[in-house]
């Protein structure tokens, strides 16, 4: 189909009128140039289709659906394969419904545990929120439905989201909030993108042409139309001149009519219209394209999968005496409402209405499992009843299972958590039952880190995360040995919320929130502190033992613009069959730069049966030792030393050997009288012409060497001519004959 022939059919009413909603859902048709309504619908685990009643914050119910392992746990299987099959069946029933664009993933990054809506999002870490985007892109997408990748970008906040200005620096936003949307645009081409509520750095981001049209587009090649998070339209003349081509939901015509009126009066270019209207058809003639409305819905069949999913991204935190797996011929009691009726998702807008919810209780039928309530969640209270039942039922049991976490109210879209802690009655629970049951074990429902007060009195602890409408028979399958665990931490458990790196900042003042840690989110932040912590990132045990060995590079030195092939091998030394996440990062070995002590840049899932090893490679490039410099305004890997880490979290790195990178990259070069001769002679250039300079003048420098008598050591006298200012040399060299001098190394210095 010609669209640019077709939008020039269009009245500018009728485009003005493309560009937003016609209601909720869907886009606008034109029925007598044959353009149909499209329809969107949230689903970032799942598809939240509604029939009649609108919402955005999950408040009215919507199809029957199936839930998948929200994202907090998704990207804890670091198996971005596992992913791609839940994008397949998400995309199938998309298809089924009707509609063309789901919109999710959701990849904002981790920045502080408190964010309402940290399960929707998948890390702290970029790299690992990439891959993991990307993946869930591919499967929706191979299925011929879009997706909507969000919230473009540093939405990392619920509190006054649709006000705040999210201000960081431009290296900030290249190495932490921007890289998962790059990777996802560069290698999957989203079809659509959602721009977030907030502003960055002053500017709303439904109106930043920087953003929509400098970055997303010129410089990453986006294609699709972008679209706008639901009300987050402050200017809508500006945010169309800017790249945002779609304003959901519907205006009733109000922001419509601005438009006309912006392009009759010369204010806004009608070409930026069209463009915009050129952008939505493609979209919506794609998905006409490839509509396939007879493709079937098995909800069952997505069950089974939902459960085998969430049972890869439960990840094993604490596994004492080898407490778990349980022994089912033993006697067990689950304890906690959870158990029963397990909190399974958060709220807000990705709010499942689920056709079926396998608790871990019902899983267990067949098994020799007593229960007892514990606490109520709906209330977060407990009572000494309830105490002593639990207590009963434990002091009776071989193991007692603690199932517990955060209830509903305490993480939503739409608002942030105040605090780590979980519900005083829980913790409670669990100090009461590890004091009757040594062999006392904590699953935790939770969509962030808590704190774990309790964690030195229990044996085992399993972060089942929000896994799903299946996430019950997940966790029975793990408790029992049927599954081996093999989830690995997407993100770091600290011990309390005031060791983050974003604990003075978080929510900022007004409508301004500072991202002052820069780039030391999450575990960037733990590590170059060696801050001890309660769960490092990546960190997940199992039931079998894993050896990392024999670690090659395939080069002993590279430039920036050549590849470095990595191989190890990794053994499975125990007696089970078992998967382990095996995590390489990179990290600058000293350098002028402020830098993290090591970043993640590859992983890769690995299943081995016992005894069995396996050889794996990764591929470096540019960017694993690429930092952000302002100056070129592009990726920029500073000379020298680094380091390659691997195993299996970033606290336990067995391997690990160095590289010495050789940089291409030319940085801008200004000096002037207030150099200090520590930077000459730091820039190899620079060095011999300094070198000529000082012979020159040494033998006239008498103030100087005066001066440098009165140092006690060498070393000081050393140091005083480093820190020295340019200008120090005219001071002490001798007036105008010195001034001369050194106006002429600097002409010869600015001319290199």
């Amino acid at each position: 189909m010609d669209i640019k022939a077709l939008v020039a059919k269009m009245t500018l009413e009728e485009k003005a009128g493309l560009c937003s909603g016609d209601d909720f859902w869907h886009t606008k048709a034109v029925e007598r140039l044959g353009i149909p309504r499209s329809m969107v619908s949230d689903g970032p685990h799942g598809l939240r289709k509604q029939n009649d009643k609108a919402d955005h914050l999950g408040v009215n119910d919507s199809i029957k659906a199936v839930c998948f392992p929200a994202a907090c746990a998704a990207a804890s299987s670091f198996d971005p394969d596992m992913i791609t099959r839940m994008g397949e069946a998400i995309g199938d029933s998309c298809q089924h419904e009707g509609l063309s664009v789901v919109l999710g993933p959701a990849v904002n990054i981790k920045r502080s545990p408190l964010c309402g809506r940290n399960f929707e999002y998948y890390s702290e870490d970029p790299y690992l929120a990439g891959r993991m985007a990307s993946a869930m892109i591919h499967g929706v997408q191979s299925r011929g439905v879009g997706t909507s990748i969000k919230h473009f970008a540093a939405n990392n906040q619920e509190h006054r989201r649709l006000s705040s200005s999210s201000d960081a620096d431009e290296r900030t936003l290249r190495e932490i909030y921007f890289p998962a949307f790059e990777m996802a645009v560069k290698r999957e081409q989203p079809w659509t993108v959602m721009c977030s509520y907030n502003r960055l750095n002053g500017v709303f981001a439904s109106e930043n042409p920087w953003l929509l049209t400098d970055v997303l587009r010129r410089e990453w090649g986006f294609q699709g139309y972008v679209m706008s998070d639901w009300g987050a339209v402050s200017d809508r003349v500006k945010g169309l001149a800017a790249g945002l081509d779609l304003e959901m939901p519907a205006s009733d015509g109000v922001n419509d009519r601005k438009i006309v009126e912006a392009v009759r009066a010369g204010k806004l270019d009608e070409a930026l219209v069209d463009q915009a209207c050129e952008r939505i058809l493609n979209v919506v003639f794609r998905a006409v394209e490839n509509a396939r409305p007879d493709t079937p819905w098995d909800m069952e069949a997505q069950h089974r999968l939902s459960a085998e999913m969430a049972a890869e991204c439960i990840v094993l935190l604490k596994n004492e005496n080898g407490v778990l797996p349980l022994d089912k011929a033993d006697k067990i009691a689950f304890i906690g409402e959870f158990a029963k009726t397990p909190r399974f998702q958060g709220g807000g807008s990705s709010h499942i209405n689920c056709f079926r919810i396998t608790g871990a209780l019902a899983a267990a039928q067949g098994l020799d499992v007593v229960y007892a309530q514990g606490y109520s969640a709906g209330k977060d209270e407990t009572s000494d009843a309830m105490i002593a039942e639990a207590v009963a039922a434990a002091k009776a049991a071989k193991a007692a299972v603690v199932f517990a976490g955060l209830p509903d109210a305490y993480e939503s879209e739409g608002y942030d958590r105040q605090h780590m802690r979980m519900p005083a009655c829980q913790n409670r629970l669990i100090e009461a039952v590890a004091a009757a049951n040594s062999n006392t074990v904590v699953v935790l429902h939770n969509g962030a880190p808590v704190e774990m007060p309790w964690i030195g009195k229990v044996r085992g602890v399993l972060e089942a995360y929000l896994g799903g409408q299946a996430v019950g028979e997940a966790t029975v399958r793990v408790l029992f040995g049927d599954v081996n665990p093999s989830g690995h931490l997407a993100e770091t458990f600290p011990l309390k919320l005031s060791d983050n790196p974003s604990y003075l900042y978080f929510g900022g003042e007004g409508n301004r929130t500072e991202y002052r840690e820069g780039v030391f989110v999450g575990y960037r932040y733990y590590d170059k502190k060696e801050m001890p912590v309660l769960f490092p990132f990546g960190h997940g045990l199992s039931y079998t033992s894993f050896e990392y060995a024999n670690l090659r590079l395939g080069r002993d030195a590279i430039r920036d613009t050549d590849t470095l092939t990595v191989t190890l091998t990794v053994k499975n030394t125990g007696s089970r069959f078992g998967k382990t996440a095996a995590q390489l990062y990179v990290g600058a070995v000293g350098g002028n730069y402020i830098r993290p002590a090591r970043e993640l840049k590859g992983f890769e899932k690995v299943a081995l049966a016992p005894g069995e090893s396996r050889d794996i490679s990764f591929t470096l490039d540019k960017r694993a030792f690429a930092i952000w410099n302002e100056a070129l305004h592009d990726w920029y890997v500073p000379a020298g030393q680094y380091e390659i880490a691997v195993g299996d979290s970033s606290r336990n790195l067995p391997l690990r050997a160095q590289i010495a990178v050789e940089s291409t990259a030319q940085l801008p070069r200004h000096y002037d009288m207030n150099t200090i001769f520590m930077d000459l002679m730091a820039d190899p250039q620079a060095r011999p012409l300094l070198d000529e300079y000082m012979k020159q003048t040494q033998s006239q420098d008498q103030d100087q060497s005066e001066a440098a008598s009165e140092a006690i050591t060498q070393e000081m006298n050393l140091a005083m001519m480093r820190y020295s200012p340019l200008r120090g040399a005219i001071s002490f060299g001798g007036g105008a004959a010195a001034e001369k001098a050194m106006l002429a190394l600097l002409e010869k210095l600015n001319q290199l």
